[in-house]
């Protein structure tokens, strides 16, 4: 086979794949978008709820508030518009924690569509919380006027590179920079007021940096170089190559090191120990679903404001009772975890 052929060869090979991995992904996504739809659109919202909105503060989807003013922010970058109940989790435990801040749900499937469609069993629970809105994700205007806009205006024309991780990648970065505040994935679990945390990001491990968690104010330079460099190293095919590697080399040019244990603060950027979000390691996520001690416990999370429950591994694997996970949902997201073992 001459090069030629084997280059087309490759190139349908890899369209075909990501063409499979499409499909999976979207297959999935409708699965539990199905059974999501078989519970109740309303939720009655507990007295437990710590601040819920009164009958004229209700929270409307795309609220007056808009995604401004910083806050705390998730990303909903696929078609879905009814939160899981991890998401669920994560949102109450964050709202619990920060009861005076705003929290910002920015869902892609919002955009364009009838509110009167919009209304289920996720979105009625989580506008129980007075501080909770949800705003469209429209990616051109987020993207606009940000180093991101000329990148995605030619990767929109050929899909097939887009994909709802990078998509989020990119998204983080824009948010931070324009309207500055926290950004946190849905599967975390929050346990401590994060607003006296700024200009900051979460070791992972020795070697890389996670954005899973990430705080800064708006149009930190930091940030910027990050978005220049999302598009100027931009690889599709490597993964985390537009994430966590991403930061991780970023922060290294930033303070001028060659291994990120050498320096985990430096010109107005902090590296926080990986205690504070990722005290387990993704290869032992399993640990979430097995009994732990109460002891055992709490000497973990001491010094944790949250944890990533590394979703990727850990979805679909079934709750056990008595678990350390379950003590957290328990804990710090219990009317999620009430409403899951109604419905569930």
């Amino acid at each position: 086979m001459n090069v030629k052929s084997w280059s087309m060869s490759l190139a349908s090979f890899s369209s075909l794949s990501f063409l499979l991995l499409f499909v999976y992904i979207k297959f999935n996504a409708v699965k539990e978008e199905g059974h999501l739809h078989r519970l109740p659109t309303e939720v009655i919202c507990p007295d437990s709820i710590p601040n819920k909105p009164n009958s004229s503060q209700a929270n409307p989807i795309g609220g007056a508030h808009g995604a401004h003013g910083g806050g705390i922010f998730f990303l909903e970058t696929s078609d879905r518009t009814t939160p899981t109940f991890q998401a669920m989790c994560a949102v109450e435990s964050a709202a619990r924690a920060n009861p005076t801040t705003k929290i910002t749900i920015m869902m892609n499937g919002l955009t364009g569509n009838k509110p009167s469609r919009l209304r289920n069993f996720g979105i009625s629970f989580l506008s129980c919380f007075s501080t909770v809105e949800f705003v469209p994700l429209d990616f051109k205007i987020l993207f606009a006027d940000t180093p991101l806009s000329a990148w995605y205006s030619e990767v929109e024309r050929r899909w097939e590179l887009v994909d709802y991780p990078t998509l989020s990648d990119a998204c983080r970065l824009a948010i931070l920079w324009k309207w500055g505040g926290v950004y946190l994935d849905t599967d975390f679990i929050i346990f401590k007021n994060l607003v006296n945390i700024t200009n900051s990001m979460g070791l992972q491990s020795l070697y890389i940096i996670n954005g899973a968690f990430l705080t800064f104010q708006p149009r930190h330079k930091f940030i910027e170089v990050c978005m220049r460099d999302f598009v100027n190293s931009y690889n599709y095919w490597l993964f985390g190559h537009q994430g966590p590697q991403l930061l991780t080399r970023v922060y290294k040019r930033w303070c001028r090191i060659r291994r990120l244990r050498d320096q985990h603060s430096c010109r107005g950027v902090n590296v926080l120990p990986k205690e504070a979000f990722y005290p387990i390691d993704w290869q032992d996520w399993r640990k979430y679903f097995e009994v732990m001690e109460q002891k055992e416990m709490e000497t973990l999370l001491r010094n944790s404001y949250g944890v990533h429950l590394w979703n990727k591994k850990s979805q679909g694997h079934r709750l056990q009772e008595g678990s350390f996970l379950e003590h957290l949902q328990m804990k710090y997201c219990p009317t999620t975890n009430s409403l899951m073992k109604l419905y569930v």
